[in-house]
């Protein structure tokens, strides 16, 4: 039988952080490279992609006792990740009002494409967001033409922010890999 300890060592990370070592990789950074992952997936599937890759790297900058990655690298990642969440949260409702939606109209159509994630999935926020914006529009405004055109804005805009957060998700692991 082969002991723990050859299996698992611990390393001194940071000024008073312990972690385990597994086959020589730290745990902190598989960890990070696990969030960095799961946030290339959840920013094409229901989930907060930013998010994750972004506490991926700074739970490893706060492991690392706030030395990797470098000044310069995690200013870069707290940029790309903040241009994710705001994709995320900002590109259906600005779509919206590109296309003529009132204000009034952006602000329930994001509530309901919210609530409908979780009931559909993505599928639930292109629905929820194009449906809502065509049906308020057309109520409001009685003008089917204005009101399709405002909701495929909409629509494109929250697929565009799918393809932008899987960009900007991506670049963050590929990045993160080079930098550690």
């Amino acid at each position: 039988m082969v002991p723990l300890s050859t299996l698992v060592s611990l390393s001194t990370v940071g000024p008073s952080v312990t972690l385990p070592a597994v086959g020589g990789v730290e745990a902190a950074w598989l960890v990070t490279v696990g969030l960095l992952l799961a946030g290339v997936i959840a920013s094409v599937l229901p989930g907060p992609g930013p998010a994750l890759s972004l506490a991926g790297v700074l739970g490893y900058w706060w492991a690392t006792g706030y030395t990797s990655p470098g000044t310069v690298a995690l200013v870069g990642f707290v940029l790309l990740g903040v241009l994710g969440l705001a994709a995320d949260w900002l590109a259906g409702p600005i779509g919206a009002k590109a296309g003529g939606a009132s204000t009034r109209t952006v602000a329930i159509a994001g509530l309901v494409g919210f609530a409908l994630l979780f009931v559909l999935g993505p599928l639930g926020v292109l629905v929820g967001v194009a449906g809502t914006v065509f049906l308020l529009e057309l109520w409001e405004t009685g003008d089917p033409r204005g009101s399709l055109r405002a909701a495929g804005a909409a629509t494109v805009a929250v697929l565009g922010s799918a393809i932008a957060q899987l960009l900007l998700t991506v670049g963050m692991l590929v990045g993160f890999l080079l930098v550690t």
